[in-house]
């Protein structure tokens, strides 16, 4: 919190840091589920028909998303600090991505262009929903450990994250998607083992929400009626960026930072609807080829979490950059029959055939797919990092503030380069070639960037 030191902070005790931690835990499967590895290459593949027009599609839905949040986020949350507790709102917003989570029940193939509309409409509200009630999340956490614990308490529900997507994915296999009658005696003809996830992850989040809210401690009200709150804390929004010309390093940080997450952003989102396209993967590979990511990814965050107290937060997320931007540019490089931008590979061998993972392609694929889990984590966990090094001590909490609401100021942008170049070529592989440029501009605006903690300015 702006004006106190890291030592005057409070600190929740165990099980309410816990109860925020299980926010992520709670809200991965959105991500995982829906927007990566399973909804969103059915809707491509299966209620479109048509790979690339589908990306594009789940492209623009994406952008407007984006759009809506980025606009929205940044003055939500600064009349948020000015009135005190964020739960409320946290709460109101994961209302919203219920709601649309759970509306996903009645994406059906066949709808037509007018069923599509309101496929996507729903898209776009889970996804603001979720990632608005995320900006006040991470705004509570310089409020529960002191400074000091920041970095491991982040790292802590990076990381439980990751194991929520594990568990929701292999539940989603195990229970829809293996199985030749699945639970619920739902029937694979109508797609019902797909269209299941919508309201399994609205139930998810409803159950594992409920620690936030029961035993997490909120900041106090500070007595601002609603629309003193909003003036003043658009007040606040206006003069912390103009102070942000003194610390010009850490701007440089948040611009790097933000763009480079944006094209990680974009890999998440794009993948599985990519792999459905070049390999025809169902839910079965996709989920299996989700898990085996998000396994890697708590690998990559233990690992990060090491590298980083040892050499630095900088470098840390530099390699992890360089190690997220080399797997993409692989993944691009492949066809069903090449690898590495033209060597030729064999496909499944005689009687494979429509086993998982057969051809030399897929499994090349799967590494590069790994290689994205182990340095995903660490690239996400060790920015956090960094802004608790780069942030003058009493103004903590608000640079933490404005770290959470540049997450998602361009966070439109890229999905909707790749929905342009995709319809511009009619082609998968070129519309996700943004995402490589955005990466390497991440990395290189990094290397000016001094991993030094700022002065309070006059």
């Amino acid at each position: 919190m702006a004006g106190e030191s890291a030592a005057e902070v409070p600190e929740a005790n165990r099980l309410g840091r816990f109860g925020w931690a299980l926010f992520k835990w709670a809200n991965q499967p959105v991500f995982t589920v829906i927007t990566t590895f399973i909804f969103a290459p059915y809707f491509s593949s299966a209620v479109i028909g048509d790979p690339v027009h589908g990306q594009a599609l789940w492209a623009d839905a994406q952008s407007v998303a984006g759009l809506c949040i980025a606009l929205a986020s940044p003055f939500l949350g600064a009349v948020a600090d000015a009135a005190g507790p964020r739960k409320g709102w946290t709460l109101a917003f994961q209302v919203l991505c219920i709601a649309g989570c759970a509306a996903l029940w009645w994406v059906r193939p066949g709808g037509g262009p007018q069923a599509w509309f309101w496929a996507l409409a729903a898209v776009v509200v889970l996804t603001i929903g979720a990632e608005i009630s995320i900006v006040f999340n991470n705004a509570m956490l310089p409020t529960l450990v002191r400074q000091d614990r920041i970095g491991r308490l982040s790292g802590f529900a990076w990381g439980l994250g990751y194991v929520g997507g594990i568990v929701s994915l292999m539940l989603v296999l195990l229970g829809f998607s293996l199985p030749a009658e699945p639970w619920f005696g739902l029937d694979k003809a109508l797609h019902e083992n797909d269209r299941i996830v919508g309201p399994l992850v609205a139930a998810w989040i409803v159950v594992f929400i409920l620690p936030l809210f029961l035993f997490t401690p909120d900041q106090p009200r500070s007595g601002l009626g609603r629309m003193a709150a909003a003036r003043q804390g658009v007040g606040q929004l206006l003069a912390t960026l103009r102070r942000l010309r003194h610390y010009r390093n850490i701007a440089l940080f948040l611009l790097a930072r933000m763009i480079a997450y944006d094209g990680l952003n974009a890999v998440f989102a794009f993948g599985g609807i990519y792999a459905a396209g070049v390999f025809g993967w169902g839910t079965t590979s996709l989920g299996i080829f989700g898990i085996v990511i998000l396994v890697f990814g708590v690998i990559g965050c233990w690992i990060g979490g090491w590298l980083d107290d040892r050499i630095g937060s900088k470098p840390t997320m530099q390699g992890a950059v360089i190690g997220v931007l080399l797997a993409t540019t692989g993944i691009l490089s492949m066809t069903r029959q090449s690898v590495l931008f033209g060597i030729a590979v064999d496909g499944p061998a005689a009687g494979a055939q429509g086993a998982l993972f057969a051809s030399t392609a897929e499994r090349i694929f799967m590494l590069f797919g790994i290689m994205i889990g182990i340095f995903g984590g660490p690239m996400q966990a060790a920015a956090r990092s960094m802004m608790a090094r780069l942030a003058p001590r009493p103004l903590l909490g608000q640079f933490f503030g404005l770290y959470a609401l540049t997450g998602e100021a361009t966070a439109f942008f890229v999905p909707l380069l790749v929905g342009a170049m995709t319809n511009a070529f009619h082609s998968q592989r070129v519309g996700l070639v943004p995402i490589v440029v955005v990466l390497a501009a991440g990395f290189v605006l990094m290397i000016g960037v001094r991993e030094v903690r700022a002065e309070i300015a006059d």
